[in-house]
């Protein structure tokens, strides 16, 4: 069995008060299967007039997974798609070839928590077209004191309404008592679980919340204990053959599909389109780090 990697969160500040914690990518592992990018979000008590607001911005060769656990949220994109999405409910965007959209709290002065995730779409369908749907029934069960939610993928005899393009999983499990469960595995997936709320403890280590433990591949089974208010959310899928490549909000498996989707957005290329009436503020790409042969 491997051992467990623990990879520390990062802040990152999206303003008004919000910082996330992010984990992935990260320099021990970029991805665990086909999930590559992993951000909590909260819970946070917004100020009077504060909330959270994500300006316009760009994707490709990605799914955006927003799994909401308090709050409202209000998403846009440049489909003419707005759609609210609330607590035990996911938002998934498939970029594709090219999308934009805006992230923005209902109401200001409210509370949120939430996970934001991004899958890597496969080599074969980085080009598809964009979509977005919204879930708002996802199967649940209860099992050791916990209950637990089938995010994505399958887990025994359940699935997950949302349509992924590779093999993965995700499961929050959240705690109203001390719990204690065996999780099966998938040998042929890797693993990430990362607490949200309270400690784990995996094997009888344990791990800190906001901590990513990797487990990597070849486990059938994950003995977890959590206690009472504790909630965490367990990542698995088949590693892709080849490293995926995230830069800034862009996904893919070449450089030059990245530097030719940036200057688009530089550019205001109609293959992102506009999200609503073209109001929204616009954010900023950073530098490319090898444009200059990096």
């Amino acid at each position: 069995m491997n051992p467990i990697v623990r990879i520390p969160p990062r802040n990152a500040d999206l303003g008004d008060g919000l910082l996330v914690r992010r984990t992935l990518p990260n320099r021990e592992q970029r991805t665990i299967g086909a999930w590559c990018f992993l951000d909590h979000a909260g819970p946070v008590q917004f100020e009077p007039g504060k909330g959270l607001h994500v300006g316009a911005h760009p994707h490709i060769g990605l799914q955006t997974f927003t799994w909401l656990i308090e709050g409202e949220v209000l998403h846009r994109d440049s489909l003419g798609n707005e759609q609210l999405i609330r607590p035990g409910q996911v938002n998934l965007m498939t970029a594709g070839h090219g999308i934009a959209h805006t992230e923005d709290s209902l109401r200001d002065g409210e509370r949120l928590h939430a996970a934001q995730l991004w899958i890597a779409l496969p080599p074969e369908d980085q080009d598809c077209d964009p979509a977005f749907a919204h879930y708002p029934d996802l199967p649940q069960w209860r099992e050791g004191g916990a209950e637990l939610t089938l995010l994505a993928g399958r887990y025994r005899q359940r699935s997950a309404p949302a349509r992924i393009h590779s093999p993965l999983v995700g499961i929050d499990i959240a705690c109203d008592t001390t719990s204690a469960l065996t999780l099966e595995l998938d040998p042929g997936f890797e693993y990430g679980l990362m607490p949200l709320v309270g400690d784990a403890t995996i094997d009888g280590d344990t791990i800190r919340t906001d901590e990513l433990a990797y487990l990597g591949r070849g486990r059938r089974d994950l003995n977890l204990a959590l206690p009472a208010g504790a909630r965490a959310l367990l990542l698995g899928g088949e590693p892709f053959e080849q490293p995926v490549l995230v830069w800034w909000n862009f996904v893919g498996f070449d450089k030059a599909d990245i530097a030719q989707a940036q200057a688009a957005w530089e550019e205001r290329d109609a293959r992102f389109g506009t999200v609503g009436d073209g109001r929204a503020r616009r954010l900023v790409a950073p530098p490319i780090p090898w444009q200059n042969g990096g």
